[in-house]
This record gives C-alpha cells, sequence and structure tokens, in this order.
C-alpha cells in the first residue's frame, strides 16, 4: 500500500482496561496507518456511530472503517450493539469483527446471524493474543478492502 492514504479508522469497543492497552499497542505498530477510537460500553458504541453528543464532529469523530467489538458490555451487550448495526442501513456496511474471550456456541451462532464480519476468541496467553491482533491487523487493515467515506 501507498505511504499517502489516509489511516484506517477503528473503532474499538471494549470495556477491559488490558485488552484495550495490548490491541491499540500492536495496532498502533502495525506498518498500515490506522487511527483507534475507543469507546468502553454499547451505548458509547452506537452513539459514536450515529454522531450523537458528545461525538457529534465528524472531525474529531470520523467515521470508522471497521468496528472490534467485544461481547461483554456495560450498558449494551456487543451483540445488541451488532444487531443495531447491522440493522441500520447508515451503519450496515461496516465490517465489525467481535473480540472476545466467551467460546459460547450460542454467542457464536448469534454474531454471525447479526451478519457479524469474524468472530475472534480472545487467547489467554499473552504472545498468542499479541500475534492474534497483528494477523487481525494484517488482514483488516492491509489485504481487505474498507470504504473511505
Amino acid at each position: 500500500m501507498s505511504g499517502n492514504i489516509d489511516p484506517v479508522v477503528i473503532l474499538l469497543v471494549e470495556d477491559n482496561p488490558d485488552h484495550t492497552e495490548l490491541i491499540t499497542r500492536v495496532l498502533s505498530d502495525h506498518r498500515i496507518p490506522n487511527r483507534i477510537i475507543h469507546v468502553a460500553d454499547g451505548e458509547a458504541a452506537l452513539d459514536y456511530l450515529r454522531r450523537c453528543y458528545p461525538y457529534a464532529d465528524p472531525t474529531t469523530n470520523p467515521s470508522p472503517h471497521i468496528v472490534l467489538l467485544d461481547l461483554q458490555l456495560p450498558r449494551l451487550s456487543g451483540l445488541e450493539v451488532l444487531q443495531a448495526i447491522k440493522t441500520d442501513a447508515m451503519l450496515s456496511h461496516l465490517p465489525v469483527v467481535v473480540v472476545t474471550t466467551s467460546r459460547m456456541e450460542s454467542d457464536l451462532r448469534l454474531a454471525y446471524q447479526f451478519h457479524a464480519n469474524s468472530y475472534l476468541v480472545k487467547p489467554v496467553d499473552f504472545e498468542q493474543f499479541s500475534r492474534m491482533m497483528n494477523d487481525l491487523g494484517d488482514y483488516w487493515l492491509e489485504w481487505n478492502r474498507v470504504l473511505h467515506t
């Protein structure tokens, strides 16, 4: 990819500070320029995506190209957020990658039923988690094409 492209904007919806730090650190070091916007609950995610207060200004709160979504979130669950995104005509085009600790078959089934683009289970091992996030960056930031709206 060229060095003169706009950074890929990632909306990270994660309430665990340790996971947030690791994901942010790995993707910030990725060779593809990216900007990570972080929110810590489901309501804030939908407020951000719908440009509700305090995220109304598009210059400081750009539209994301991809959403990384945890399932275990306060206020609205990740599955509720995913369903809201994929049933909203203005948002349904957004790739949503579920990044969760849940290995429950029911969560996996519902995530794909609600049109998740990918479902990743966070490894417990730090090195594996770091490698998974780097691989995620390779695919979604480098190989996958995103809409620049």
